[in-house]
């Protein structure tokens, strides 16, 4: 899901899920198998707040070493952070790809936390049901609303110095295209989870609203600006473990590149991870959501 534009640019540039079949301008690059083993990045910079939740217990122990997948397409990153120690292994860390709605958590969380510091002494309950629209079913309009209110460009430049995100650069007032690395995506991850996003009023509720998130890939649950985001990074894990996974994916199939953009983001209280790739538009929005499972299950499993 993307943002909403006017329906002349949204015609000439991108087309959001659910809109069927695309024939795309130019096929992408086309890349081999491939087979990576994952080195150990520099530890998050600190961000404030306390961790959210009980700590690491019941989740996997180390990740693998090793992840091997199958791709074909421009771009595939992934990162994964282990929030006791702020180490972080995977490939392409510092690759910028566009956020799409996975940045809808930080939107949503901004809002939320100012709202709560706000003379109002909190959001309004049609802001709630907005904030919750946003995340459960990836609205594109719900998050729009939000974006506006929360200042545009001035609250993703927030985002960028409260989780201390160090390749992220912001998209002229235009969320879904702000460009994220796989690192600076798990470490919004453990913004979100450690408090710091959403304050202390509204932390605990943000996290479940992600583990509620709800829909598949199927067609039927795919509209224009709105969908069903509950695939990816989740279908990895175990299945014992998979209601304290909180989750948020961005897709959005390009005209102009012809490319499908799509990220998968998911915490819990021990680790974060993040996806991100791009590949041909005729491959369907299933072949990115398998590419996020299998990685992932490798990582876990």
């Amino acid at each position: 899901m993307a943002r909403r534009l006017p329906a002349a640019i949204a015609i000439a540039t991108a087309l959001a899920v659910g809109l069927g079949v695309l024939v795309p301008k130019a096929l992408a690059a086309q890349h081999p198998a491939t087979s990576w083993v994952t080195r150990a990045d520099a530890p998050a910079p600190p961000v404030g707040g306390g961790t959210a939740g009980g700590g690491p217990a019941g989740q996997s122990g180390s990740p693998q070493s090793t992840v091997a997948v199958n791709f074909s397409g421009e771009f595939l990153g992934w990162a994964m952070l282990d929030r006791t120690t702020g180490s972080v292994i995977g490939e392409n860390l510092d690759k910028t790809s566009s956020t799409e709605s996975m940045i809808k958590t930080w939107v949503v969380a901004d809002h939320l936390r100012r709202a709560a510091a706000g003379k109002a002494g909190g959001p309004t309950p049609n802001e709630v049901k907005l904030a919750s629209d946003a995340i459960k079913w990836s609205d594109d309009d719900a998050a729009q609303t939000l974006y506006e209110r929360t200042g545009g460009n001035e609250s993703i430049e927030r985002m960028i110095t409260m989780c201390g995100l160090t390749d992220t650069t912001v998209y002229d007032d235009w969320w879904s295209r702000t460009q994220m690395s796989p690192r600076d995506a798990v470490r919004l991850g453990e913004c979100l989870a450690n408090g710091t996003a959403a304050g202390p009023a509204w932390t605990t509720w943000l996290l479940q609203e992600m583990r509620q998130v709800s829909g598949t890939t199927a067609a039927t649950e795919q509209q224009s600006t709105r969908g069903g985001g509950r695939w990816g990074i989740i279908d990895g894990v175990p299945a014992a473990q998979a209601n304290t996974v909180a989750i948020k994916n961005g897709w959005t199939s390009y005209r102009s590149d012809g490319n499908w953009h799509i990220n998968c983001l998911a915490v819990t209280d021990s680790w974060s991870m993040a996806v991100m790739m791009r590949y041909p538009s005729s491959q369907g929005l299933d072949y990115g959501a398998g590419v996020c499972e299998s990685i992932a299950a490798q990582l876990l499993t």
